[in-house]
């Protein structure tokens, strides 16, 4: 029984030397957002999350959230996930689109104001000033969410392709999709949460001051912690 214990205690005193010699990860930076009328975003960290395989098994739909908002890196990083620039030299996107026309719009609404994401330049820039969250579905947890994403596909993308409106309507609502499972991904790869909803409130095209005849509402999105 003494011999037992002790080997107990050797490996014991083992395990904290191992635990003392290996190396310290640097811990994720947290920059609050500051809600200027423009939010230039930190480069997204590619270092960080999981596998892919180990996101595709974490992921699910989330309908609770923290108030607490998202720093600048999570911000950063969903965004870029959502409709960033991935290519440079011709400024493709994150996520695919039907023959690369990029007709999706997207659109951050917290609870300080609504912005649109431009990919060149990774930034956002303030549309609304206010509290407009309900704006971004019909939900509870919507108007609590620390962040909803609107997705809006500009038809006049397709004006010169003779395509019939409700294939180019289609065909948006794919690319939405694709935006959408970006941000799925990432949130479940790196900790945080989402869900992607099917619709925005009826005044939301409204709200962005967008004609409902050139713009429609192609998907929305939760996200928070």
């Amino acid at each position: 029984m003494k011999t037992l214990l002790l080997a107990f205690a050797a490996l014991a005193m083992s395990a904290c030397c191992c635990n003392q010699n290996a190396p310290e990860v640097e811990p994720l930076a947290a920059t609050p957002i500051e809600f200027a009328a423009e939010i230039v975003l930190p480069a997204p960290d590619l270092t960080r999350g999981v596998s892919i395989s180990e996101a595709l098994q974490n992921r699910r739909s989330w309908r609770e959230y923290s108030p607490e908002q998202l720093s600048m890196e999570e911000l950063s990083g969903v965004l870029w996930a959502a409709a960033g620039i991935n290519r440079p030299e011709n400024d493709h996107l994150t996520a695919p689109s039907a023959m690369a026309l990029y007709p999706i719009r997207v659109y951050a609404v917290f609870e300080a104001g609504i912005y649109r994401y431009e990919a060149k330049g990774h930034k956002l820039v303030r549309v609304v000033e206010g509290d407009q969250r309900a704006v971004a579905g019909t939900q509870p947890f919507v108007v609590t969410a620390p962040l909803n994403l609107i997705y809006v596909a500009d038809l006049s993308t397709y004006a010169e392709r003779p395509i019939p409106r409700e294939k180019v309507k289609y065909l948006c609502g794919q690319d939405a999709a694709g935006y959408a499972e970006n941000v799925n991904l990432y949130t479940a790869g790196t900790g945080l949460r989402s869900i992607t909803r099917g619709n925005a409130s009826p005044n939301a095209l409204e709200v962005l001051g967008l004609e409902a005849e050139q713009y429609f509402v192609a998907l929305a999105q939760s996200v928070g912690k």
